[in-house]
């Protein structure tokens, strides 16, 4: 470990050796030209590893809420509702259409057409058969684990989906994201992995319209849509991204 400025960081000997001979370079670029900014050791932020050759990022965070985006687009509907995927998505979908975010731990997100409430999802504040657009991405797996401060309990998720399902309206749409592989696994304390027998199972009462698959390795595709049996198997943390509509005929 090295303490460069006001940061600590870990890093092997060549990242160290090459950012102190780049400070030292661009220290001279600086006296060769009009000196705008303070360049001071106190003010280093070290940042290694950023100089690859492509643009890396996390496949399932960035291609599950391009798909629902698509989707939501598609459905144009007067309002989204989502229950707790990653903010990026309430946040930008909220310039184009109405969204109501809502968490266990609430965030301060201050935007027009925003708005960002408490809720727990086992027990979600709505009407049954309200919703006509809502989305739960990368967050099922979570419930119970006690991860993020909620009660530990086995069946959390379960309870978390006939929750979503409750609210639905019939007719409407739910965007579901969850880890996908090849067998059901608890990585505990940090999520559950499910395989897409287990999913189709629990929403058997509603209808499939998409499902697309996040391969974990690049080489599979990016967001691919009906994968075959094959690639599934490959799988051991890749991502499901399932679109349900709630049927018409409600049971009595």
């Amino acid at each position: 470990m090295m303490k460069i400025g006001r940061i600590k960081w870990n890093s092997g000997k060549a990242n160290k050796n090459k950012f102190r001979t780049d400070f030292d370079v661009f220290g001279r670029l600086e006296v060769m030209t009009i000196k705008r900014f303070e360049l001071d050791k106190s003010n280093l932020h070290p940042c290694y590893g950023d100089d690859t050759s492509n643009t890396n990022f996390d496949r399932h965070y960035i291609y599950h809420p391009a798909w629902a985006a698509r989707i939501i687009k598609g459905i144009d509907p007067i309002k989204h509702i989502d229950i707790s995927s990653t903010l990026y998505f309430c946040s930008i979908l909220s310039a184009f259409v109405p969204v109501e975010f809502y968490d266990y731990r609430p965030a301060n997100l201050v935007l027009d057409n925003l708005k960002s409430e408490p809720a727990d999802l086992v027990r979600l504040p709505f009407e049954s058969n309200s919703i006509k657009s809502i989305s739960c991405m990368h967050t099922i797996e979570h419930v119970g684990l006690g991860r993020y401060g909620d009660p530990l309990d086995y069946d959390g998720d379960l309870k978390a989906i006939a929750e979503l399902k409750r609210v639905v309206a019939p007719g409407g749409s739910l965007l579901f994201v969850v880890p996908l592989g090849a067998k059901n696994v608890i990585c505990f304390n940090a999520h559950r992995i499910y395989d897409k027998a287990q999913i189709l199972s629990i929403f058997s009462d509603m209808e499939l319209v998409e499902f697309a698959l996040i391969p974990e390795n690049e080489e599979d595709g990016g967001l691919v849509i009906d994968p075959s049996d094959a690639l599934l198997t490959k799988q051991f943390y890749g991502c499901g991204c399932f679109w349900f509509r709630k049927k018409r005929e409600i049971n009595q």
